[in-house]
């Protein structure tokens, strides 16, 4: 059986012009053609009629942390919740998502989370089992003991009960890490090259491993077929991230011009979640509930953000759209294409970096980012022109996923 998509505005691969009066063509969840017109169904086909409506690839975020959402009550969920709570709150996070447009997300770890929810909820959503986006999973992230991703800030032997999969110091504490987060079942490995915004610990945000301990996180993730990327904001840390010969680079808030000629020449690229940025910079003027050492960064690092994401576009860094989802609610994941605009990006650019460099950036070009023969049938639409307003990505009319539709407003 074939589905038909009647599309009254197509946009099939991003970076390419809109073509009007287009049909997509679905066999077994991908697409078998793109045709000009309305192609008409045979005997058993089915159409859906979305010949009013701004059609386009479904939408990937590389950064998200579907296990949590950060709040005034997050430090008492991570220690309240159990791993069942945990797995349905991220199923809950994960429809969401879908929902907004995000046929594809990249999960970077599971902060303080027991359990294995993330690896659990992925598979499930493969099988069919629950609604929401193809997830690729990190695990935990990769952390020095009090570093950024480890539980700081309560009583030490609570503390130590957290998540310590991650944890890892010295070069040969890094490889088993990587290691064991393979073994769990990591798509990715994570790391953090520098102190983080949302950990309770007074460290700053500067590098906080040593160079051999760099290079052991990349090379044994390399030698087991993963990519990295690195949770980035001091340079130094990005420094030797780079020297190390990380993949990518997350947040980026104090690059400079020998970070970014370095990350040209490597071909590394940037994810800047600057909707994590302004998050965390506008809790920290209007909400009491942060501790100092967080509330402290959350003013440093945010305001800087969008600057960054600028300056990296202008030198031409390859960009992967990504918002550290968890930092700001779930389902709110479009608010970053606002900002990419308002850094310098065109719409078209901003949806590139959504679709087809996020599908190069997490090595599914193959299968992802575009709506092109062989390739996944994730389609989204809305009711008016994105490349026109920014804004209408966040409100998304349409969805489906590898053939499935999960989401058909009512005209």
């Amino acid at each position: 059986m074939t589905m038909l998509v009647h599309c009254g505005t197509l946009l099939a691969t991003p970076g390419n012009e809109p073509l009007s009066n287009q049909t997509v063509a679905i066999e077994n969840g991908k697409v078998v053609f793109v045709a000009t017109g309305f192609t008409a169904a045979k005997s058993g086909d089915t159409v859906i009629d979305l010949s009013d409506r701004f059609v386009l690839p479904g939408l990937i975020d590389c950064h998200v942390h579907l296990t949590g959402e950060f709040g005034p009550h997050h430090k008492m969920d991570i220690v309240e919740e159990g791993p069942e709570a945990v797995a349905l709150h991220a199923a809950r996070h994960a429809r969401v998502t879908l929902d907004a447009g995000f046929t594809t997300v990249r999960d970077l770890g599971e902060i303080g989370k027991p359990g294995n929810a993330i690896f659990a909820l992925r598979n499930a959503i493969a099988r069919g089992y629950v609604a929401g986006p193809r997830i690729f999973a990190a695990g935990s992230i990769i952390s020095p003991t009090g570093g950024h991703g480890i539980t700081c800030g309560y009583r030490d032997d609570i503390n130590l009960l957290f998540d310590p999969s991650g944890r890892a110091d010295g070069a040969d504490g890094c490889r088993e890490a990587v290691r064991r987060q393979v073994s769990r079942g990591a798509d990715f490995i994570k790391f953090v090259a520098t102190g983080g915004v949302l950990t309770d610990t007074d460290t700053g945000t500067d590098r906080q491993f040593f160079d051999d301990e760099y290079e052991a996180i990349v090379a044994t993730a390399h030698m087991l077929g993963r990519r990295t990327t690195a949770h980035a904001h001091g340079a130094d840390g990005m420094k030797a991230a780079l020297k190390a010969g990380v993949d990518g680079i997350e947040h980026g808030t104090f690059m400079d011009e020998e970070i970014m000629d370095s990350m040209l020449k490597q071909g590394v690229f940037y994810v800047p979640t600057a909707l994590a940025g302004t998050t965390v910079a506008e809790y920290a003027k209007t909400q009491d509930f942060m501790p100092r050492a967080i509330r402290d960064k959350a003013l440093a690092v945010g305001p800087n953000i969008v600057a960054t994401l600028s300056k990296s576009h202008a030198a031409g860094i390859r960009i992967a759209f990504g918002t550290d989802t968890a930092v700001s609610p779930h389902g709110q994941n479009a608010k970053e294409f606002a900002l990419m605009v308002k850094a310098g990006m065109t719409p078209m650019q901003a949806i590139t970096a959504a679709t087809v460099t996020a599908a190069e950036h997490i090595g599914q070009s193959a299968h992802l980012g575009a709506l092109e023969p062989g390739k996944a049938a994730d389609i989204i639409a809305t009711a008016a022109s994105p490349l026109d307003d920014i804004d209408a990505l966040m409100h998304i009319c349409f969805v489906m996923r590898d053939g499935q539709v999960f989401k058909a407003e009512q005209r």
